[in-house]
């Protein structure tokens, strides 16, 4: 299956699914989320796939939500899959932001975390804010020893991307610093802190995620989904989805407090390119 932003592709027990707009970093827009959400139910409804692999084509994983280029998608009908919602489209304000993010960013995310099939992220070059998203809902993360990493929204005065899963996947600590300064942060750093399972030369990233998907294929497949929800589960009473709607609520906040003291504008003045360029 092949669509103009997502690639899907079976070797043996193992569905590669790369995202596919390599022009823009391989920027989320809702075409996008909605081509990754079926390339997802493919394969989880093919008895033959043991293991769902995540990559991104071209130079980078993914630079996040898209924000700015000629294929943002916001205001475009999409039906709604991950929550029990209305559209967003037609509505103003909170209330069509809300609807929005509630569906696409962290319905979708939740939805593809409970996904019972292993998936890994293959990362390689940039996996910033929204791409971080993508990376966490999947249970073990390849990177190259080029990735980098970061969740710069800060500097919207948003307290971080929508699927809140800083504190759990690197610690408390580790998770203020990294959202206070906005910086970036490298694949050798992410493992340090845990949230990273490997790193590897670039030019075996793909070589060496394919060698782990069809080494965890061998395992039986309700062993693998039953293991899946047990982790996922324990986290979910360490506090991960109840802080996770909490914060999507201080997230509204902000685009609302943005939209109020900036004349409409829900991204405090930010753009790809001003977010881009104050990267460290």
């Amino acid at each position: 299956m092949t669509t103009d932003v997502v690639v899907y592709e079976r070797r043996g027990a193992v569905a590669v699914v790369t995202m596919n707009r390599p022009e823009y970093r391989n920027a989320q827009n809702s075409a996008m989320t909605y081509a990754l959400d079926d390339a997802f139910a493919r394969a989880v409804d093919d008895p033959e796939v043991k293991v769902i692999v995540l990559a991104g084509a071209g130079k980078h994983f993914s630079a996040g939500h898209d924000i700015g280029t000629p294929g943002r998608d916001v205001d475009q009908h999409f039906d709604n899959r991950a929550v029990l919602w209305w559209d967003h489209v037609g509505r103003e304000g909170g209330d069509l932001r809300f609807a929005r993010e509630s569906e696409v960013y962290l319905g979708m995310c939740r939805r593809w975390r409970e996904l019972p099939k292993p998936m890994i992220a293959q990362v390689h070059g940039a996996c910033i804010a929204g791409a971080l998203m993508l990376a966490w809902v999947c249970d073990l993360i390849v990177a190259s020893d080029d990735a980098f990493f970061s969740d710069p929204v800060v500097r919207m005065g948003i307290p971080g991307v929508e699927y809140f899963a800083h504190p759990w996947v690197l610690g408390p600590r580790i998770a203020k610093e990294i959202l206070f300064t906005g910086d970036r942060f490298t694949a050798a750093q992410a493992k340090e802190w845990g949230m990273v399972n490997r790193v590897v030369p670039r030019s075996e990233l793909e070589d060496q995620t394919m060698a782990l998907a069809d080494r965890i294929a061998q395992m039986p497949q309700l062993g693998l989904a039953l293991t899946k929800k047990a982790v996922n589960q324990a986290e979910d009473l360490m506090g991960m989805r109840a802080g996770m709607d909490s914060v999507f609520g201080l997230h509204h906040f902000a685009h609302a407090h943005n939209a109020e003291v900036s004349g409409g504008d829900s991204l405090g003045g930010q753009d790809a390119r001003s977010m881009a360029d104050r990267g460290r």
